[in-house]
């Protein structure tokens, strides 16, 4: 018999509200090692999930880091104007709310679904994370792809 979302979830789940920062998120995911959090109410219902590449999507649509190559290192060559646009740039993201940029679209599962499910809606939707919500609907776990992993080398 397959495990179920609940033998393999994280809980206590990290999340974010739709009113935190993205500079509050990108702490966050740094601090402790997640590429992304779901976005619940005040309710703790679900709302949107936010990424690292939703991150990344974004901060290249407001030309955060224009003059950055693909090493992720600055150019030495880098003009005073093009730093000043990194700070701005940086600044932007100190403000900019979780709700501009999260994922609306979230797919969650139960407690008790088989994580053969999980792995499968993970699978058909292209996504990385299932938050898990009791019957109301509440936050109350996580399946990422790792804990997939983990459970299928047991």
């Amino acid at each position: 018999m397959p495990a179920l979302a609940r033998d393999i979830m994280t809980t206590p789940v990290v999340s974010v509200t739709e009113e935190q920062t993205i500079k509050e998120v990108v702490d966050l995911l740094a601090k402790n090692h997640l590429s992304g959090l779901p976005v619940v109410d005040d309710a703790n219902n679900v709302v949107g999930i936010i990424s690292d590449t939703d991150i990344v999507r974004y901060s290249h649509q407001v030309n955060v880091v224009p003059f950055t190559d693909l090493s992720g290192w600055i150019s030495p060559y880098a003009d005073i104007s093009d730093l000043a646009s990194l700070r701005k740039g940086i600044d932007q993201l100190a403000t900019t709310k979780v709700s501009r940029v999260m994922t609306k679209k979230v797919f969650t599962a139960r407690e008790d679904t088989p994580t053969t499910e999980i792995a499968k809606l993970m699978t058909r939707r292209k996504i990385n994370r299932v938050p898990i919500v009791d019957a109301a609907g509440k936050l109350i776990g996580i399946v990422t792809r790792a804990d997939l992993v983990q459970n299928m080398a047991g």
